[in-house]
């Protein structure tokens, strides 16, 4: 990079000087917010439109971190991205902020005119709802909004065409998808998920991660020691499904079971969205079940597992007070989802209530560590809709090798389900139904930051599209592109995000 583009390339905090000495010259102040992944010609003309807004032109973008158009975005870094920008001679300055939007650095380096795309100016239509945000940023600093109105690309549009960011057969699919199914339909449909009323039960479990560094074998055992640096504790198990679930439906309630030494019931408070209403209850002598696992902090790689738990059912007396309460309470659902580990709370008796009772039934029966070939999806006699990963489909029909598609229509008919979805991992995953037969729909992500929490994020968003009677291609499509955003994120650190998604799958089809 040459003297002159780093010169233009400053922090927010320079610039807040520099802007300030501009503006005592008499000089107006422009400023343009992106991401930048791909500069084309409309970005061109965005430019040099806002340009005549003013005397200086500050182009900001985002940072990597904050870019959130799904896996793979961006591109480019930050950094190439910034020089990019640097390079051009309609920027004056170019600046990386550290945050999603641009209303801090506003505040701060306070310029006269904030210029947007056309796009922005139907300010309802911002799928973030950030645009309101930045708009009040400006006019607190004295300064205005203006929006330009030329010739408009989609980077989205041209990444995809024309770099192979996906393979082919992913890139056929999409094409198919699209063809079938405008965004905004799509978008639509899943916004109306939040008409839904949703009850959430299932194992509650605290997931915590050890970060360690790894310093050696020991030199008195046959040991690996490793030295612990931090830790995080992460709400999983049903905690996690309810947390997704009210991502994408107005509020969720959950039936849970806690135990009562130690109980973790203030770190679970804390760690439930906003929305989601929790029934506790309690088993005595023993505590919430707690999976602690050692992690390095290197490369994200899991070392060791140590599992605090007692899987056995709980009690005649907790099931019968939990058999009560969804004798009370069952009825006014639109749809029961059922997240089940294997940990003690779903007893015969509560299977049982459940699939009689509830209207639309969604559930997903994992097969874990302390649970293998015992947890298996068969134990439930109905269900509408039945979701689990490609191992967990061949426990459940005994056969290792088997045709994955034969097997799942042998499930479905055991059952007697409307819909059975397994996922895959980097296969995606394959959907079947007497009506619609099968449809498999590849993945959109290769790279894997975490697993853990993924399969539970994809059936939290699938059960709800298919209660609301969402087509069956368009509910895959849905659910891969909400597991290839929840590999992105470590464990159940946060739920996958409805906006995030919506500008994942409109980043897929445009």
């Amino acid at each position: 990079m040459n003297s002159k583009i780093a010169k233009k390339i400053q922090t927010p905090g320079v610039l807040t000087k520099i802007v300030a000495d501009l503006k005592k010259k008499g000089k107006k102040i422009v400023q343009c917010h992106g991401v930048f992944d791909i500069v084309h010609l409309g970005h061109i003309r965005h430019f040099n439109l806002a340009k005549k807004e003013g005397d200086v032109l500050l182009v900001t973008l985002t940072r990597d971190k904050d870019v959130k158009r799904g896996p793979g975005r961006p591109i480019f870094n930050e950094n190439m991205r910034a020089e990019t920008l640097a390079s051009l001679d309609v920027t004056d300055y170019v600046s990386i902020i550290d945050a999603p939007t641009a209303t801090d650095f506003i505040r701060k380096v306070k310029p006269d005119v904030y210029v947007k795309g056309m796009e922005y100016k139907q300010k309802e239509k911002d799928l973030t709802g950030k645009i309101y945000e930045e708009e009040e940023a400006i006019q607190s600093v004295g300064g205005r909004i203006a929006f330009t109105d030329d010739i408009t690309f989609s980077s989205s549009n041209i990444i995809n065409s024309y770099l192979d960011t996906f393979p082919p057969r992913t890139v056929k699919y999409l094409k198919a998808i699209s063809k079938r199914y405008s965004i905004d339909h799509i978008i639509d449909s899943v916004n109306a998920l939040q008409k839904l009323k949703v009850i959430v039960i299932g194992d509650a479990i605290v997931d915590e991660y050890h970060y360690c560094t790894t310093m050696g074998k020991s030199s008195k055992a046959e040991i690996v020691v490793n030295k612990y640096e931090s830790e995080e504790m992460f709400a999983g198990g049903a905690l996690a499904t309810a947390n997704n679930v009210g991502s994408v439906c107005g509020g969720v309630d959950l039936v849970t079971i806690l135990g009562n030494n130690p109980s973790h019931e203030d770190f679970v408070r804390r760690r439930l969205n906003s929305n989601v209403k929790p029934a506790f209850f309690y088993r005595p002598g023993t505590g919430t079940t707690v999976k602690r696992r050692f992690v390095s902090s290197v490369f994200n790689r899991k070392l060791f597992e140590i599992c605090y738990m007692n899987d056995s059912d709980i009690s005649r007396e907790e099931e019968a007070e939990i058999v009560q309460k969804l004798k009370e309470m069952i009825h006014r659902y639109d749809l029961v989802v059922v997240s089940d580990f294997g940990h003690g709370l779903l007893t015969r008796r509560i299977i049982d209530l459940i699939c009689k009772k509830a209207k639309y039934l969604a559930i997903n029966v994992q097969t874990n560590s302390a649970n293998a070939g015992f947890n298996l999806v068969t134990k439930y006699p109905r269900a509408n809709c039945v979701c689990i990963d490609e191992m967990e489909l061949r426990f459940a029909a005994h056969d290792k090798f088997g045709d994955v598609r034969t097997l799942s229509k042998k499930i479905y008919n055991q059952i007697g389900c409307d819909h059975i979805i397994a996922t895959r991992g980097n296969y995606g995953s394959i959907c079947y139904s007497k009506e619609h037969g099968y449809h498999e729909t590849p993945a959109f992500s290769s790279n894997v930051v975490d697993a853990i929490g993924a399969g539970d994020a994809f059936f939290a968003y699938i059960a709800p599209c298919f209660a609301s009677g969402m087509p069956q291609d368009m509910v895959s499509f849905v659910g891969n592109a909400v597991g290839s955003l929840a590999v992105q994120i470590v464990c159940n650190r946060e739920p996958v995000n409805l906006v995030d998604l919506t500008k994942f799958m409109t980043r897929l089809l445009k």
